[in-house]
């Protein structure tokens, strides 16, 4: 008998170490599944990824302001329509189409006399200013009008600022572009940081845009806002995006 309850003492021994064994095992399975679920779940990167694209403009403005002073408002009046003529005239032959010539408003003020240091009620002179607009594909043209205004001066035209545009059309389709690129970098950033510990990027878990900076194509000049240069034919357009992946 006592060979017997000895015997079942030692299977209910082993069975116990089974059972212990089973638990532990199922216990590190768990934690294993937990840990990566967890990985799966939570771990993530973030990086910046940016594009850059030279440009050239396909579109070009150029404002020429004029203006002048007169003893009267009709006298100032007539003189201004006979500038705009000069002006006009001026940019068709530089070889600016007529429908691509716009005119704008003329306006003017008056200018007391002054007593010394004083300014009495009565009108001395008026002043006028306007300009006249000009447009084209041709983007060298205006460039090339810009540099030859000062012509205008020798046909007794008093001239001011002269404001030259460069743009370039297909901006959105542009844009659109730069933010792929940028997205594709920034996943390539975070392949790079995580390569050396085995992980690989998964999914994109979000993205956010950052401004667009359209600077001459030789700066280096950035803004929060954003830049939108306008003064050079040659430009550089750059995209950035915030971007957070999965890791697995």
């Amino acid at each position: 008998m006592s060979d017997i309850k000895a015997v079942k003492d030692y299977q209910i021994v082993i069975f116990g170490v089974i059972i212990a064994l089973g638990a532990i095992f199922s216990t590190a399975l768990f934690t294993k599944s937990v840990i990566k679920y967890q990985k799966l779940q939570n771990q993530t990167i973030s990086t910046t990824g940016s594009a850059s694209k030279p440009v050239k403009a396909d579109f070009a403005t150029i404002s020429i302001n004029y203006k002048l002073n007169a003893p009267t408002v009709k006298d100032g009046y007539n003189k201004m329509a006979n500038n705009a003529q000069k002006i006009k005239n001026f940019l068709v032959e530089q070889g600016i189409d007529e429908k691509d010539i716009t005119f704008g408003q003329i306006s003017n003020y008056e200018v007391n006399k002054r007593v010394g240091n004083y300014t009495t009620n009565e009108v001395d002179f008026y002043k006028f200013n306007s300009y006249v607009k000009a447009s084209s594909k041709d983007v060298d043209l205006i460039t090339k009008i810009s540099n030859k205004t000062g012509e205008l001066v020798n046909m007794g035209i008093e001239t001011g600022y002269n404001d030259v545009q460069y743009l370039v059309s297909n901006l959105d389709d542009i844009k659109i572009e730069m933010v792929g690129k940028a997205t594709q970098n920034a996943k390539q950033r975070a392949e790079s940081m995580v390569k050396s510990t085995g992980d690989k990027i998964g999914s994109l878990n979000s993205a956010k845009m950052g401004v667009f900076q359209i600077v001459p194509i030789n700066s280096t000049e950035v803004t929060d806002y954003g830049i939108n240069d306008t003064s050079s034919p040659e430009k550089n357009v750059i995209a950035v995006v915030n971007a957070t992946f999965t890791v697995k």
